[in-house]
């Protein structure tokens, strides 16, 4: 008698084993649906309803990194050899800073936009927690990712990729969201170390990912990413617009915290700093919009790369409402808007591929292109790490 074979993403998978190839990448669906709820309830001229429905994305983003959080958990638990494998794999270890964005961006959309679900307290003492947690584990991975780079993966400069820079960006993420605690803060020296140690890590991150930048603009240059890599083209605008939010909101939070001439000159430094970056940023989206829209003419499928047009426009709206604060415009403000629409485009996209991926088993499956035996420094293919 012959038995039929089914497809190995028919089979059904002990709970154990479903999670062998849940990745850090997968953090970045959290933080992609947390600053839907981040960027929106800034916007300027809600309509009754709106904030609810925000508060509705904030919470499902808690429920998502709860639900992550304890299946990576398993991951370490039950495939050791899998974790162990993925910091030695170059095109994985970096999403180790979606880990600390994640937790930032939900415990920052608790104060801002969470509280109308569990309170103004409640939601003081989680976003402290997620902050404490995210920033640590921002500047580990900061750290961390970068020595393993240089010391184990033996990687060439050639080889660089957008997503070389999310372990540096999770610092500037803390920047930007720390100041939103600082009035929460006894007055006087907490209030003043906190404000400082955010303009800290905005010099950190911003310094490191310039560094960066060039070696990804560099990569580009000498052709285009493979198909499945082709949206982390949007990483770039990561510390482009974060950078741009973190100076606004240190220079909102400066007043009555640091001396007036230091608050008066950060104000200042807000459209020195913001206005250059920001058009900046206004051409790279327009380059990376023209890398994507020639990937789908040439057959892109939905990976789980497609997250990455989330989280990084999304920066560029809070950044542009900072400059509208700043500056007065209306234009800055239109501008959030505008960038606001494509955000929640690309969040629809990507959570309907990643529900479709999930139902189907394909995304938890084996990728079918892993090597049977990976070269040294290399580890994973990087249409793995997509996946």
């Amino acid at each position: 008698m012959v038995t039929a074979v089914q497809p190995l993403s028919a089979v059904p998978l002990p709970r154990a084993a479903r999670v062998r190839h849940l990745g850090p990448h997968w953090y970045a669906a959290v933080m992609g649906t947390a600053i839907v709820a981040l960027a929106g309830v800034a916007l300027p001229g809600h309509v009754n309803g709106v904030p609810d429905v925000l508060a509705g994305v904030w919470a499902l983003s808690l429920v998502m990194l709860a639900v992550l959080l304890t299946a990576r958990t398993l991951h370490w638990i039950h495939h050791r050899d899998k974790a162990r494998a993925d910091l030695l794999d170059p095109a994985v270890v970096p999403f180790y800073g979606c880990l600390s964005m994640a937790l930032l961006a939900v415990g920052g959309g608790a104060l801002t936009v969470g509280q109308r679900v569990i309170g103004t307290g409640t939601a003081v003492v989680l976003d402290a927690v997620l902050f404490t947690a995210g920033t640590a584990v921002g500047l580990g991975a900061a750290v961390a990712v970068p020595y393993l780079m240089a010391v184990r993966h033996h990687v060439e400069p050639a080889q660089a990729a957008p997503a070389w820079l999310l372990p540096l960006v999770a610092p500037m993420v803390s920047a930007a969201l720390g100041p939103l605690l600082v009035p929460h803060l006894p007055a006087g020296q907490p209030r003043e170390t906190l404000l400082l140690a955010c303009l800290a890590l905005f010099g950190l991150s911003l310094f490191a990912s310039l560094l960066m930048l060039a070696l990804v603009f560099a990569r580009l240059l000498s052709g285009p990413l493979p198909l499945a890599l082709t949206p982390t083209v949007f990483l770039v605008l990561g510390p482009l617009g974060q950078s741009t939010t973190a100076v606004g909101r240190i220079a909102d939070a400066a007043p009555g915290v640091v001396p007036a001439p230091y608050a008066r000159g950060l104000g200042v430094f807000v459209m020195l700093y913001g206005v250059p970056v920001m058009g900046f940023a206004l051409l790279w989206l327009a380059l990376a919009t023209a890398h994507v829209v020639r990937g789908r003419r040439q057959g892109m499928g939905f990976t789980m790369s497609w997250w990455a047009l989330t989280f990084p426009v999304g920066t560029c709206v809070t950044g542009a409402l900072a400059l509208a604060r700043h500056t007065g415009l209306v234009a800055y403000d239109g501008l959030a808007v505008g960038l606001y629409a494509v955000l929640t485009a690309a969040w629809l996209a990507a959570a309907a591929g990643t529900v479709r991926g999930l139902l189907s088993g394909e995304l938890l499956a084996a990728p079918r292109t892993a090597p049977l035996a990976p070269r040294p420094g290399t580890g994973r293919t990087r249409s793995d790490a997509a996946r």
